[in-house]
């Protein structure tokens, strides 16, 4: 995910995307008619893969962005807050990753910190009966930023302390804690959860299948490249993934550095059974087209 910040707010980022220049809406599929509004209509074939798409990339109303999302050919929607969960499941739809909280400083504010475990740990335990009830699978939560006097070895311990806590009553009630790795080089400066080693270490030290990581594609490419292989050697402990153009976070079509089809190709492989996320700023004059080619290249 990002930005809940990314230097702005997810739903801030909003405002930027009238103002992106178009992009090409090339991929390395075969070639489709790309007008906005034939490609906004067309349905991928469907695939084997589970795809939805981050609520704060379109400000479109809600309920009608689900409506046009499963006629896209979408399962869900993703990063959704509590009060939102019902529109998206009438709809038939997935909530694929629920937030549990609606704090302003939700990245920064991790685990990483033993002072912030009690309120972590309160907001979890408040969200996952909801999120039973509600049918949700998956809440998002952080590593946070760095702080001074937490060394890298100190933060890893507190995290592996601070999510074993909570891991339990996560499995009991069916529930799985995403822990998000976010870049701290162009987005989220000072950020602890910036590499996969760190995120699997700490799966690792907490060992529950009710905790997985949050693979960033857009920001771990940033960071370390090497995409497939590290999504290889790592999808035990991976729960989730969310795509983005690198650089500049917009389609995940041939403008950009990252081959999303054989990454999701990749992914299949590996008899991934969760969601891939689209969460990226459309650039391109009609963001539905944006969103549809994102689901055609993803499509294997």
């Amino acid at each position: 995910m990002t930005d809940h910040s990314r230097g702005i707010t997810r739903r801030d980022a909003l405002g930027r995307i009238a103002a992106a220049a178009a992009f090409g809406a090339a991929s390395w599929l075969p070639s489709v008619d790309a007008s906005p509004n034939k490609a906004a209509q067309e349905k991928p074939a469907a695939g084997r893969l589970k795809q939805s798409l981050s609520r704060w990339t379109s400000d479109e109303p809600l309920s009608s962005l689900c409506q046009r999302l499963k006629a896209l050919g979408f399962a869900g929607v993703d990063l959704l807050y509590t009060d939102e969960w019902s529109t998206v499941t009438d709809s038939g739809l997935a909530v694929s990753m629920g937030y549990p909280s609606r704090r302003k400083d939700f990245i920064a504010t991790g685990f990483n910190d033993p002072a912030n475990h009690a309120l972590l740990i309160k907001e979890i335990e408040t969200t996952i009966p909801l999120a039973r009830q509600a049918g949700v699978k998956n809440l998002i939560t952080m590593f946070g930023n760095r702080r001074p006097g937490i060394d890298e070895h100190q933060a890893l311990a507190h995290c592996v302390e601070g999510l074993s806590k909570i891991a339990p009553y996560a499995a009991e009630n069916g529930i799985t804690l995403c822990v998000e790795l976010l870049n701290s080089k162009v987005d989220h400066h000072g950020y602890q959860g910036d590499s996969t080693a760190f995120g699997v270490a700490v799966m690792k030290g907490v060992g529950s299948p009710h905790v997985k990581l949050l693979y960033d594609i857009y920001h771990m490419q940033i960071m370390e490249g090497d995409v497939i292989r590290t999504i290889r050697d790592n999808i035990a402990w991976i729960g989730h993934f969310h795509t983005g153009g690198v650089p500049g976070r917009h389609e995940i079509n041939d403008t950009q550095e990252l081959n999303y089809h054989a990454i999701a190709k990749a992914i299949e492989d590996l008899d991934y059974q969760g969601f891939i996320a689209h969460e990226f700023m459309p650039a391109q004059a009609d963001p539905f087209a944006s969103f549809a080619e994102a689901l055609r290249i993803c499509t294997v």
